[in-house]
């Protein structure tokens, strides 16, 4: 293990020397590669949504079960947001990784689609996706884009036309268990890549802060960019702590054409 380069531009060659050597590289990423896109992340403080509200009171399972109607006073804010943002250069950057075959698969803690947006195919949800909706009653899904603007515009909750339950995002709230078929995947990647790049995350969510260290302990080097620490930076070869819509880019510049 190197330490972290105190010097940008050089981080930004060994970056993307590592994704020219690379035969299976793995990024995760977190919510700050869609701050730039213009939706907020969770934690900054001041900005972050649970810096305004209190996650188990508007953002779990059981208050949606119970009071679904406080759940979507929430998220209709939030659902505007996504559904209106576009792909940052940081996703169009890991989409043109993958399509030049430098990049194996994308395992995501967002659920805004953007990734897929930008172009990439292998993505890993872990945290679910605000593409369908699941009746709460009769668990028929639905693509969300049938029910979105009418929610954004006028507040009307979703709600299922054969049974007349509540339709749910299939997003995962407090409470719930991450989707088993995704943690499964996620695990596998981590522990077969031999590059692991960390992007736009502080690392604080468990279970998936803990995939960089599974794969730095079978031998996967390791990229970390946040604008904050996290805890894994003393095992990465490469730290750059700046924006990430700014450096992947820049990386991928360097991999493909370098």
């Amino acid at each position: 293990m190197r330490p972290a380069f105190p010097n940008t531009e050089n981080a930004l060659e060994d970056a993307a020397a590592l994704f020219r050597a690379a035969r299976r590289a793995v990024v995760l990423t977190g919510a700050g590669i869609s701050t730039p896109s213009g939706i907020p992340d969770f934690r900054s403080e001041g900005t972050g949504l649970w810096s305004r509200d209190e996650p188990m009171e508007v953002a779990s399972l059981s208050t949606f079960r119970t009071h679904p109607e406080r759940f979507f006073q929430w998220f209709r804010p939030l659902a505007g947001q996504i559904f209106n943002a576009q792909p940052n250069a940081a996703h169009l950057a890991l989409a043109q990784l993958e399509q030049a075959g430098m990049m194996h698969a994308i395992i995501t803690q967002n659920i805004d689609m953007l990734h897929q947006k930008a172009g990439s195919r292998h993505v890993i949800e872990m945290h679910g996706t605000l593409q369908t909706l699941s009746c709460t009653r009769c668990y028929r899904k639905f693509e969300t884009a049938e029910y979105v603007r009418q929610f954004i515009e006028e507040g009307a909750l979703p709600v299922c036309p054969h049974c007349g339950g509540i339709l749910k995002p299939d997003v995962i709230l407090f409470g719930e268990q991450l989707p088993q078929s995704a943690w499964f995947e996620a695990q596998k990647e981590a522990r077969t890549c031999d590059l692991m790049v960390v992007a736009g995350s502080s690392l604080e969510v468990l279970p998936v802060a803990g995939l960089p260290m599974q794969a730095v302990d079978r031998g996967a080097h390791l990229v970390v960019i946040n604008n904050s620490p996290t805890y894994i930076n003393v095992r990465a070869d490469v730290v750059i702590m700046d924006d990430v819509a700014s450096i992947l880019p820049e990386i991928a510049k360097r991999a493909l054409h370098g």
